[in-house]
């Protein structure tokens, strides 16, 4: 269905707001088109409860006078004309912006890369549903699995066109396949759930069903009849779809946003170390079939893969246009758009592997925490304060012993990174990617 997707009528939808804001009176400005379609089944317990399917479109302009700016945005283009002169009078109103602009033509992508971000398979309902149900079948065929928490199974095509008042236009579009499903185990209030997934740009990289669904069910009766800690510090492990936060945390604390405002724990430590000597750490927004893969950046900017750890020492922040002017730096292609303008972000971020496995970890650590899950938001981004409710497995001897849950773990990120250590296990599916890793010396509080 990739001609649902029409690129030449999004460029031209984008050139023309341009054109309509230039003739309005704006001194510079940017238009983004962008449009999708998607599709989704989920089922519970061998019945669909819900189908549903999405049409959009949308346009935004962006303009400036001198260093005002406005933004409007509709789903419709009957008007080019007056949607470029709101813009234009908003703008002549709102204060002045001195780090306001365009990013620098010089910088702007001069052309579009092949990055593999298109599958043109086309998946009906009907297979969806089927994908989901077999996903479901595996889970509930687990020996411990009581019941369904649903399955889901989803598709979807979307396209997106940059066009500025400085000569570029750009266009690409994408594909997103998902499954994913959650299995019930145990009987009233001894009920535990959990649930496995995959997405991924190309259908033909997708985990199949029955493998999500089992391992769906398996992770929900490994967590029965969980167990509460009494305080203590242990090493922790977290396997590595916990581990991921760590890397939120740290693209959050590299955002030259919060850099520009002060608002950072790590506001203080370009080219210092941040985490051991080992550590390395790549934002890749040029990665294959990667899931925030983009030829330009919501500006136009070109931009390339770069070591935002190398060996355990910070070597960027994540800048769009106007953080990096505010921070007298240059941009480096990280800006996302959304809402009324910017803002600077990562793309596929990668904490890459070390050498032992999660199991060697355990054996190596003796006793300790492994968590799989987390739960919250407890992180204070200024000092780097650390608090998160998990539940997970406690283990001895290398082995694990018993479930637990009603757990919070305490730290400092600063204290925190410099210890982290990376298993071998890296899962580089996602855009935020890592292996498990262990910390060790963290304050679990329990019962």
């Amino acid at each position: 269905m990739t001609e649902a997707i029409d690129k030449s009528e999004l460029e031209t939808r984008a050139a023309r707001l341009v054109e309509a804001a230039l003739k309005a009176g704006a001194d510079a400005c940017d238009a983004v088109a962008v449009t999708g379609v998607s599709l989704s089944v989920d089922v519970r317990e061998g019945k669909v409860e819900e189908t549903d399917r999405a049409e959009g479109d949308d346009v935004t302009l962006r303009v400036f006078i001198g260093r005002r700016s406005a933004s409007v945005s509709a789903n419709t283009m009957d008007d080019p004309k007056a949607l470029a002169e709101r813009a234009v009078a908003m703008a002549r109103v709102t204060p002045e912006d001195p780090f306001a602009g365009l990013a620098d033509p010089e910088l702007l992508l001069k052309q579009i890369p092949a990055l593999d971000l298109l599958d043109a398979t086309e998946m009906s309902a009907a297979e969806l549903k089927d994908l989901a149900l077999a996903a479901e079948t595996a889970g509930l065929a687990v020996a411990g699995v009581s019941k369904s928490g649903g399955a889901s199974a989803s598709w979807r095509l979307g396209g997106m066109v940059l066009a500025t008042s400085h000569g570029f236009i750009g266009s690409y579009t994408t594909s997103r396949h998902g499954l994913s499903m959650t299995a019930v185990a145990g009987e009233g209030t001894g009920m535990e759930r959990d649930y496995d997934y995959d997405y991924q740009t190309f259908f033909e990289d997708m985990e199949d069903p029955a493998l999500i669904g089992r391992r769906a069910g398996e992770r929900a009766v490994r967590r029965l009849k969980p167990q509460k800690l009494t305080t203590r510090t242990a090493t922790v492990l977290y396997e590595a779809r916990a581990a991921r936060s760590f890397l939120g945390h740290l693209a959050g604390a590299v955002n030259g946003a919060a850099i520009a405002r002060g608002t950072s724990f790590l506001k203080d430590r370009m080219n210092q170390p941040v985490f051991a000597p080992g550590i390395r750490v790549t934002d890749d927004p040029l990665k294959s079939r990667g899931a925030a893969t983009r030829p330009f950046d919501g500006e136009g900017t070109a931009a390339t893969a770069f070591d935002l750890i190398d060996a355990g020492v910070l070597r960027h922040w994540f800048l769009d246009s106007a953080t990096a002017r505010e921070l007298k730096l240059g941009p480096n292609g990280r800006a996302h758009r959304g809402g009324a303008g910017t803002s600077p972000g990562a793309t596929n971020l990668t904490l890459h592997p070390g050498n032992e496995s999660l199991e060697e970890m355990m054996r190596a650590a003796g006793s300790g925490l492994l968590v799989t899950d987390l739960i919250g938001h407890g992180v204070n981004g200024i000092t780097g304060d650390y608090s998160r409710g998990a539940s997970g497995f406690w283990f001895e001897n290398g082995e694990i012993v018993t479930p637990v849950s009603e757990i919070t773990i305490a730290g400092n990120l600063k204290d925190m990174f410099a210890r982290l250590r990376p298993a071998s296990d890296l899962d580089a599916r996602y855009s935020t990617a890592t292996p498990s890793v262990a910390i060790e010396g963290l304050t679990i509080a329990g019962a």
